[in-house]
């Protein structure tokens, strides 16, 4: 049984607000012309920041796609500092950044690439890359004047050293991997060689061989040069029989990446074209007169407006545009879309006959607040995204936020004037194209299409509105009292069940952090090298350094077992390979024992550690010793089977608590670590945001939607979408990252959007049952709630054609995050609302006092009596004038029916009082109609002048 809270309302804020909206709506209908020319003025000024667009671009990667001040920041610049990098020895393992280079993957088309027809295509490629050049004014630029040294020589591929030696004898050499011993030293082939066969530490074949062509650092503008000639002449004009080749270099992904915005472009413009097509089909009226064409096509307008005042003044500021910010004006776009049609479904239901000023009153009064709570959820949703830690996100949130705050201006004041104009024309009854007057009635004789295209002006005779619409009429006689059906409530609460089991089974699978390859476009020529890469090379992950961050006796036996007892703690990690391990402090400790040295003496320790380090200039960077001091050293640890997002923040997390666990101060860092620091983050920012958001938007519902407990029922459908996105999207392929984490904030706007609407339309109307006052909540912004989810979800379909996973995503999750909106809106909640109808201020259910039966005794005789009256009743309103009031009183007679009115004494005979007091005449054709007399019994309360009146 719904339970009823009489008085539970809480409209102290609501109240005041519709209020002054009612004034502002009256104030804007008055003077349309300043707020309709107004914006375009304001957005003219304010569209020229779109000249800075180029300068304000920001989309390098590690800055707008890695958390600020992430821990692996901070441990590059301690290791950059330490271990400053040796130009004339050139090492990769001990590169701080992921350094310059140029590179590419050759694939065997047969089984095994180790053979010498394979090989002689790689180095013809070899050959090819090491030859080519590019001018920069008067200098050319080599690959061998620009490439990293060691001992004065490029870095070599000695996997093409090794085929050099054996020549077509390398298919039958034994070849042992990872090491393989080459000369005098062993050969790591475990970044070379990808996809082996091993038998007993022997390649049996292969698939696929990799190279590197790494370059200077000191002058990126030159190695850019060279890059971008790389990328633009290679493999392109080569045929190869025995082997597919695919290439990248480090500027790669960047450019990849800055390429995107342009496939965005064209799905703009498409985007804005589908919106105004279906703002204009939704919108159109077989009424000449009150057809909306114009109004929903400067809805349309209005967002756009929205979107470039916005920008503009983000660009003016010197607000960075992120790559990420290209997905706000789809959004942007259907929010505005939205508004609209809430405004045009009120502006509809306000009479007709009233001057246009007074309807625009109306209309912001009733519409005021539903748009008002969902800018405001919004706004703040976007805002609370600032607080994330990634400057992409809060690139976005800060135009997506301005964009909203415009949106809603130019919607009470661009759009609402423009409400007031084509009101003035409804008014004269002009034709909607033409402008021309035409009649109301079609003249005797005209065809079907005559009165279709040139008769126009109809309304609602009983109500004085706009015509009931064929899709609101459909949600009041057909959808809303299916819904409140009782075998279709129980469907209903068994498929929210069904929703809930599979949403909370998708959250344990979700899976965490953006995938670098995702930056690219699908058929980027990255994304290939990339599955190549995962494909035949992800063995052997990052090669780890393990840093030594404060001075440290190593001369002391009883430090060193601390030391040696955490660098265990590191090999039995399973994606650690024990045997791969490099260390200056065990080579120093293998030099000192042959050359007879007491190294557990300090200055023995001290005196001798300079000249090794000469010796082996490799270990000379990885121990900053100064003024006879070791300030920090590093040792290197070897990583395994690395191939997945969960791999890498497994990794990332027990590498750094096994260091933090050892006695000795230690960090570990590797250049991919400043991607990985996402992982520890992404989470608790979207739970901390999520958390945040949802309390400011339950104040909000309490403070404008007059009932707390249907406030509740909104932050419900917050969580409850919440839940379904974040499920769902993991059912789709779609990681938490910072791009799906952009969009959950805004599911949390989005989904207060529909509760909030039908939440505050069912407290808002006076019917007496819940399930009536659903139907009617249904029946007024059911259909505006329908077109709104509509209209956003076709500013977003494009995006699913796109080639760009960001772009991809957007339209996923905000796909997801509209039907379950909608499904919540339409369904859930008005089912929930009826079961709980604690929101209601009117007796859900009929009492048997008095006072109800003979309310329901007098509903009765009027209902037995509607049909015979119902001819009559029309024409006479119709045609109808009033007459003053004559304040004439009736005869006493008995009283069969009971109100509560308030009527004045000299009313008054014999304590009975007449309605006609307060009702006018009619006067129809010259003859006047009296309204039938229905007497009042008086019960005085002590009051000098009135009192309260049962009738």
């Amino acid at each position: 049984m719904p339970v009823n809270m009489a008085g539970c309302t809480t409209d102290c804020v609501e109240k005041p607000i519709s209020i002054c909206f009612q004034k502002f709506g009256r104030f804007v209908g008055t003077y349309p012309w300043w707020f309709f020319i107004s914006p375009l003025f304001i957005s003219a000024v304010l569209g020229s920041g779109f000249y800075f667009l180029e300068d304000r671009e920001a989309n390098d990667i590690e800055d707008q796609f890695t958390p600020v001040n992430g821990p692996a920041k901070l441990e590059r610049q301690f290791v950059q500092q330490n271990f400053p990098q040796n130009d004339s020895v050139f090492s990769n393992q001990r590169l701080y950044t992921d350094g310059v280079y140029a590179s590419f993957i050759a694939v065997s088309r047969s089984s095994n690439i180790l053979t010498d027809a394979a090989f002689q295509e790689i180095v013809t490629l070899d050959r090819k890359v090491k030859e080519l050049n590019v001018s920069m004014g008067h200098e050319v630029l080599t690959f061998e004047g620009l490439c990293a040294r060691r001992y004065k020589k490029c870095i070599p591929n000695k996997i093409l050293d090794i085929y050099k030696y054996y020549g077509e004898n390398l298919e039958t050499t034994e070849l042992s991997f990872p090491f393989f011993r080459f000369g005098f030293s062993y050969i790591f082939l475990g970044y070379s060689v990808g996809g082996v066969n091993i038998n007993s530490s022997v390649i049996k074949s292969a698939k696929a061989v990799r190279l590197f062509y790494f370059l200077k650092e000191y002058n990126r503008s030159r190695t850019d040069l060279w890059l971008n000639e790389f990328l633009k002449v290679f493999p392109s004009n080569l045929a190869l029989n025995f082997i597919k080749v695919t290439h990248s270099t480090s500027l790669s992904r960047q450019v990849e990446f800055e390429a995107n915005t342009k496939d965005v472009i064209p799905l703009f413009s498409i985007t804005y074209v589908i919106a105004i097509a279906f703002s204009i089909l939704s919108c159109l009226r077989f009424d000449c007169v009150r057809n909306k064409v114009w109004v929903a096509a400067f809805g349309v307008f209005s967002a756009g407006l929205a979107v470039l005042s916005s920008f503009g003044m983000m660009l003016h500021i010197g607000v960075p545009f992120v790559m990420t910010v290209a997905n706000s004006p789809f959004l942007i776009l259907g929010i505005g879309v939205d508004d609209m049609f809430i405004l045009i479904s009120c502006w509809q239901q306000t009479n007709v006959h009233d001057q246009v000023e007074t309807r625009l009153s109306k209309t912001y009064k009733e519409a005021a607040i539903s748009i008002t709570i969902t800018t405001l959820t919004d706004v703040l949703a976007f805002y609370i995204g600032l607080m994330t830690p990634f400057r992409s996100v809060r690139s976005f949130c800060l135009y997506t936020s301005t964009s909203i705050l415009f949106c809603y201006i130019y919607s009470i004041t661009f759009f609402g004037a423009f409400l007031v104009l084509n009101g003035r024309r409804e008014n004269s009854n002009k034709h909607w194209l033409t402008c021309k007057e035409v009649p109301e009635e079609c003249p005797v004789g005209q065809s079907k299409w005559y009165e279709l295209c040139c008769v126009g002006g109809a309304y609602d005779p009983h109500s004085g509105t706009e015509e009931v619409q064929p899709m609101n009429h459909f949600f009041k006689k057909y959808y809303g009292p299916f819904l409140t059906k009782s075998w279709t409530k129980v469907f209903v609460i068994v498929l929210y069940c069904i929703y809930l089991i599979i949403s909370i089974y998708g959250c344990f699978q979700i899976q965490e952090g953006i995938d670098l390859r995702n930056l690219a476009a699908d058929d980027s020529y990255v994304v290939k090298y990339y599955d190549n890469e995962k494909g035949y090379f992800s063995e052997y992950g990052p090669n780890i350094m393990v840093v030594i961050r404060r001075e440290f006796p190593y001369w002391d036996e009883k430090y060193m077992s601390d030391l040696e007892t955490c660098i265990e703690d590191f090999k039995n990690l399973s994606f650690i390979e024990k045997d791969i391990f490099t260390s200056w402090i065990k080579s120093y400790k293998y030099y000192g024992y042959h050359t007879k040295l007491n190294l557990s003496a300090e200055d023995v320790f001290k005196d001798n550690l300079g000249r090794f380090l000469r010796f082996y200039s490799d270990f000379k960077q990885d121990v900053n010793f100064t003024n006879n001091q070791i300030h920090a050293s590093r040792f290197f640890i070897q990583t395994v089977n690395i191939s997945t997002a969960l791999d890498e923040m497994n990794m990332l997390n027990k590498l750094r608590d096994t260091a933090q666990n050892c006695p000795v101060p230690l960090l570990v860092y590797h250049p991919a670590f400043i991607y990985h620091d996402q992982y520890a983050v992404i989470v608790s920012n979207t739970i901390q945001n999520i958390a945040v958001t949802t309390a400011v938007m339950l104040l909000i519902s309490l403070l404008l939607i007059p009932n707390p407990l249907c406030s509740l029922w909104v932050t419900f459908s917050i969580a409850s979408v919440i839940v379904g996105v974040t499920g769902f999207m993991a059912l789709w392929d779609v990681n938490l990252d910072t791009i799906s984490m952009i969009i959950l904030v805004v599911c949390i706007g989005f989904s207060v959007d529909f509760s909030a609407h039908i939440s505050y339309a069912f407290v808002s109307n006076k019917k007496p049952s819940a399930n009536e006052k659903a139907v009617e909540a249904l029946f007024h912004l059911g259909y505006p709630i329908l077109q709104g989810a509509v209209s956003t979800i076709l500013g977003v379909v494009v995006l699913s054609a796109s080639k760009n996973y960001i772009f991809r995503t957007f339209f996923k999750i905000m796909f997801l995050v509209i039907f379950f909106g909608l499904w919540h809106g339409l369904s859930f909640i008005p089912v929930f609302l009826t079961f709980f109808d604690m929101c209601s201020g009117t007796p859900a259910k009929n009492k048997s006092g008095p006072e109800e039966q003979a309310m329901k005794h007098h509903t009765n005789n009027i209902q037995a009596n509607a049909k015979e009256g119902e001819l009559k009743e029309r024409e006479i309103y119709d045609n109808h004038t009033f007459q003053p009031d004559n304040q004439q009183t009736c005869q006493s007679q008995p009283c069969s029916t009971i109100w509560m009115i308030t009527g004045n004494n000299h009313h008054i005979q014999d304590n009975h009082m007449c309605v006609a007091s307060t009702i006018p005449m009619f006067r129809v054709d010259s003859q006047t109609y009296e309204c039938t007399c229905c007497c009042v019994f008086l019960e005085k309360r002590g009051l000098p002048e009135e009192g309260l009146a049962k009738v």
